[in-house]
């Protein structure tokens, strides 16, 4: 059985009053709740726990501590009703969760969360999150924005927002999951309850993004392997990436500017994937170790094997700005590259790994094989990836129908 009681505290305030606490005991174990108000001794009534006359609105100021008493008798209420075995911690929470301004308001927390990504060098999580935030705040315009209110009607209109503003589904669904995960974080560490939850109703499901996956064919890549780009020195940069993306199974970006010289060893090539964490083991082709002596010459000859990063010291936020500058480079010649090779299709970054699986394909290798080489966690990943992909097979049998 708990107790519950208003207590006067013994330690004097800088006015000559004592503070005035909600105290809640069970089993002996006691936790101790702050209320605005303070007293001198002569103005409060120890036994009954109530302001006496000599204080000011002492009538009103006692119905406002009973509100107090009310809101911890319901919490203990309710724990009694669905855990008889609760403890002084579970009280704890629950009035927290339900009576703390503070620990209920998102932007906090996610201001919380942002700064932990950031000391942990997860610059590109942080960024993501700092991103939907702005654009939440820019939808509520108010300045606090409790767990409650963020329900499925907030999420609705939310999602109108962002398309009067030209959103697509994979935008908005970038934003609603940087949400989710941050209510989720929010119901795991007590900050709200998990009642609350309002993506039961609101589906994400539906914001799967649509944009058809680029892929060139393998008479395309051999285009780009091959041009001369003698009067083009600035593009042999992003077309030596490209190249050794492609025969490297698809390795990305990141991946690609993290990788260093003691991962490269008897003819293969050693890594961890950053996005799955997945470890790889690929065999150096001839035209990966070309590029590979390229920049044991050409590089910055430091750790690195591209020259991304010139310097072996660089903070996480620095490598993640210069993350950013050398991928805009790195598309942005990329579209340069496929003009000078006659390739009307629009090349990015990712186009190299799309590419790989769609010659692949082409080849005839099997659906389990090219599943294995990018590392893909199940067979379905692939096949919806391939389906995505290389439709020429459909075109050449469609074309049979002319003759």
């Amino acid at each position: 059985m708990s107790s519950i009681k208003i207590v006067l505290r013994k330690k004097i305030l800088s006015d000559g009053t004592y503070p005035i606490f909600l105290r809640v005991t069970k089993e002996r174990q006691s936790k101790f709740y702050k209320t605005p108000f303070s007293a001198k001794e002569d103005e409060w009534i120890l036994t009954t726990g109530n302001f006496n006359k000599r204080k000011d609105n002492y009538i009103q100021n006692n119905r406002l501590l009973l509100k107090f008493k009310d809101r911890a008798f319901n919490i203990i209420t309710r724990l009694e009703i669905e855990n008889p075995d609760y403890t002084i911690y579970d009280f704890d929470q629950a009035y927290r969760i339900a009576f703390n301004p503070i620990k209920s308001d998102v932007f906090s927390f996610w201001d919380e969360i942002i700064e932990e990504q950031t000391k942990a060098g997860r610059i590109g999580n942080a960024k993501v999150n700092k991103d939907a935030q702005t654009s939440v705040k820019m939808f509520h315009q108010f300045k606090n924005l409790t767990f409650k209110q963020l329900n499925p009607t907030f999420l609705n209109k939310y999602e109108v927002f962002l398309r009067s503003r030209g959103g697509t589904d994979g935008g908005i669904g970038v934003k609603m999951r940087a949400v989710r995960a941050i209510f989720n974080m929010a119901i795991q560490r007590g900050q709200v309850k998990e009642s609350l939850y309002p993506f039961r109703a609101y589906k994400l499901s539906k914001l799967k993004g649509r944009t058809a996956k680029r892929a060139l064919n393998f008479k395309e890549v051999m285009r780009i392997v091959n041009t001369d780009l003698t009067y083009y020195a600035h593009l042999i940069n992003s077309r030596n990436y490209f190249v050794f993306s492609f025969y490297s199974r698809g390795m990305n970006f990141a991946d690609m500017m993290n990788l260093q010289w003691k991962n490269i060893s008897s003819g293969n090539i050693h890594y961890t994937r950053s996005k799955t964490k997945g470890n790889f083991q690929i065999k150096i082709l001839p035209p990966v170790q070309e590029i590979l002596d390229y920049y044991k010459d050409n590089g910055y000859h430091n750790k690195y094997v591209f020259p991304f990063l010139y310097r072996e010291d660089y903070s996480p936020t620095q490598v993640a700005n210069r993350k950013h500058k050398m991928l805009s480079i790195y598309n942005r010649q990329l579209k340069e590259l496929g003009v000078i090779c006659g390739i009307e299709k629009n090349i990015s970054s990712y186009v190299a790994r799309h590419s790989f699986a769609n010659c692949l394909k082409q080849k005839g290798v099997a659906t389990d094989i090219i599943s294995e080489s990018m590392g893909h966690q199940n067979l379905a990943i692939t096949q919806a990836y391939l389906k995505e992909l290389d439709n020429s097979v459909l075109d050449e049998a469609s074309e049979l129908l002319l003759v």
